[in-house]
């Protein structure tokens, strides 16, 4: 017996998953680049959120007709796959479509025949797709910040899934064994007539070629995900589970702030006194965010779950009315400076070497985060509970708390509040007049 294509096949399975590991080992060490934050409450409502959002894709479906075909791809891609066990135990052991000897021919011919029918299901979703993006050319996956990686990250993986399904129906379609079962071809009964004139060993060879380049497509697919906005086919579970659970328009205290408020009302603590190292009342290393190190570590699982689609930004009022804010492009570049420091560390033993850059200023302009009404609607619009509104207050909060740097209406409105109790330039002898006139 040749051995020769089960060892082949072993050391492509080694090699594909175990370059997987290594990058899914980079990405979880990137994600705990960002500060610490407490997401063990409400256990049960974010069990729901994951079943609900990530699973059940229940805000995707607001938008009815994306939110089919996206269904329609997700659904079969995943079950589809399930093929891809049988290809294992096929070509390690060198055997050929083992379920269909343990499982009776009718559950195995309803299995490959669902497969078959998703297949093309998907075949046509992903056309529908292509046209949508590059055809129709819809306004939100043409805005400024889809330049060409981005731009044609969306259709490299609809590119992938077309071939990928192909080649699922032509291994079908040739495969003499499977065709002769007459059981659960219900589409590639079609196909196979286009091979009609071919010899029977010529057939076999187009059937092993289609079935080598699928399970090679499916371990290039799964590496291409770590370097793709497609990894939310993966991270769209933990995120929609330690997306936020409390109410949209509530912000996040500073407890270091909330402390000095404590402290000067407290009159049995000196003011002048300088908090020992490690003490509750120490200061912070930092106010707010001024790179992805100060954000939070779900700002950064968020940033790399973001599969661009745009829905956040054509929701945001700011970039409806020309402004620059794009909430898609806080979180596109908050992974790629998040990429750039990840690479700095690699590059670095370790360590991070500081490359005097940070994510605002040289990727995150102050005109965009001014820009931002917090109205939530981008947090309300992404179908994966992505938040980029924390990350824009964040970045505010360093600009007022460190450098001062706020807006002059903002001083204006703050330096009033002060002084007046009011955010308006009037006395407070004179806040009342307004109910005389």
């Amino acid at each position: 017996m040749n051995y020769l294509p089960n060892i082949l096949f072993a050391i492509a399975l080694v090699l594909g998953f175990g370059y997987f590991a290594k990058n899914v080992k980079k990405l979880v060490r990137n994600i705990k680049l960002g500060q610490d934050v407490d997401v063990s409450d409400n256990k049960s409502q974010r069990w729901k959120n994951m079943a609900m959002i990530a699973l059940g894709q229940s805000k995707m479906v607001r938008r009815p007709i994306a939110g089919l075909l996206h269904i329609i791809v997700y659904i079969g891609f995943i079950i589809i796959n399930i093929e891809v066990l049988e290809i294992i135990i096929d070509g390690l052991f060198g055997t050929h479509r083992i379920f269909s000897e343990v499982l009776p021919q009718a559950v195995y011919g309803f299995l490959i025949g669902s497969f078959e029918i998703l297949a093309i299901l998907v075949l046509v979703a992903v056309t529908i797709f292509w046209v949508r993006r590059n055809i129709i050319k819809l306004k939100r996956f043409w805005k400024a910040e889809m330049t060409s990686w981005p731009k044609n990250d969306g259709n490299f993986i609809l590119y992938f899934e077309m071939v990928l399904m192909t080649l699922f129906l032509v291994m079908n379609a040739t495969d003499i064994h499977f065709q002769d079962m007459n059981a659960g071809n219900v589409i590639s009964q079609y196909i196979a007539p286009l091979f009609s004139g071919l010899s029977e060993g010529t057939l076999h060879m187009v059937e092993r070629g289609a079935w080598w380049l699928h399970i090679i497509g499916i371990l290039i697919f799964l590496n291409y995900l770590y370097f793709s906005k497609h990894l939310h086919i993966l991270l769209a579970f933990p995120n929609t589970f330690y997306g936020r659970v409390n109410n949209k328009g509530e912000f996040n205290n500073l407890d270091a702030v909330t402390k000095e408020v404590r402290m000067m009302m407290d009159p049995n603590i000196d003011p002048f006194a300088a908090p020992a190292e490690g003490a509750e009342n120490a200061v912070p290393a930092k106010f707010g965010a001024s790179d992805v190190q100060d954000l939070s570590w779900v700002n950064l699982l968020n940033a790399y779950t973001c599969t661009e689609c745009g829905r956040c930004t054509s929701e945001c009022p700011a970039n409806l009315t020309g402004k620059k804010l794009s909430p898609r492009k806080i979180m596109m570049d908050t992974r790629d400076r998040l990429e750039e420091v990840g690479k700095n560390i690699d590059a670095n033993n370790g360590v991070f070497k500081d490359d005097g850059k940070q994510l605002l200023d040289d990727y995150i302009t102050r005109e965009e985060i001014w820009a931002c009404t917090s109205c939530n609607a981008c947090v309300e619009a992404c179908p994966v509970s992505i938040d980029p509104l924390s990350i824009i207050i964040d970045m505010r909060r360093y600009l007022v708390m460190e450098q001062s740097a706020a807006p002059t209406e903002l001083n204006s409105m703050m330096t009033n509040i002060e002084n007046n109790g009011a955010p308006w330039p009037y006395n407070q002898m004179d806040r009342l007049n307004w109910k005389d006139e």
